[in-house]
């Protein structure tokens, strides 16, 4: 998919809600403060890059293999940083950010643990990793067979799979969290999903948080 036509979803009334109740999601696992330097790892077109950017006070730096769509993210946003990199292997020194993000980036990653491990060795604060939920709506929608459209080759995690292999690593206080129970996008979907709790397993979007634990000095 092209980028322009990829990031334009987000403009649909569908795509905005989605895309506004993931964010939304993120933000309030991650915590941000003014000063952090954030990691958005698999940025795409940079649309959560450019809603963290806005944010008081981030450092925010965006990391994608694809340079077509990296560079369409760099137009549209001055204030961010972007970069070409692989997910499982980040050119980035331990603790260099104060915190990261992910939007789906790891089920298109077939060593999608080795990206975690990553992901968590660069910073040394808090993380929000969202992943496509294999037990939600929207996994019967777009998921089975292979997936189509966008979702298409997609790995869709299970909330065991990503505590299992989170409890294998130096984090703490991990917490899953979901958004997006009815993808339809329609007024009741809408309602409905304001009224879930975030903490049901149910949504489109699951979203693993936690703190990278202190690593002693070497």
């Amino acid at each position: 998919m092209e980028a322009t036509a990829y990031d334009a979803w987000y403009d649909t009334p569908r795509g905005r809600w989605i895309g506004e109740a993931e964010y939304r999601l993120l933000l309030a696992q991650l915590k941000p403060r003014p000063g952090d330097r954030v990691l958005d790892v698999g940025c795409g077109t940079g649309w959560f890059t450019r809603r963290l950017a806005a944010e008081p006070g981030l450092q925010v730096t965006g990391i994608d293999p694809n340079g077509e769509w990296l560079a369409f993210a760099s137009r549209r946003d001055a204030r961010s940083v972007y970069l070409r990199a692989d997910a499982r292997a980040l050119p980035f020194a331990d603790r260099s950010f104060d915190g990261v993000v992910s939007v789906t980036a790891l089920c298109f990653v077939r060593e999608w643990g080795l990206a975690l491990q990553e992901m968590l060795r660069v910073t040394g604060g808090r993380f929000a990793i969202g992943v496509l939920n294999r037990e939600s709506l929207l996994w019967r929608a777009k998921g089975q067979r292979g997936g189509s459209g966008a979702y298409r080759g997609a790995h869709w995690h299970t909330r065991h799979e990503l505590l299992v292999e989170l409890a294998g690593l130096s984090v703490r206080d991990v917490r899953l969290r979901s958004a997006i129970v009815f993808p339809s996008g329609s007024v009741f979907a809408r309602a409905a999903d304001r009224m879930m709790p975030s903490g049901l397993p149910w949504g489109g979007l699951t979203v693993a948080s936690g703190r990278v634990s202190a690593r002693p000095r070497s």
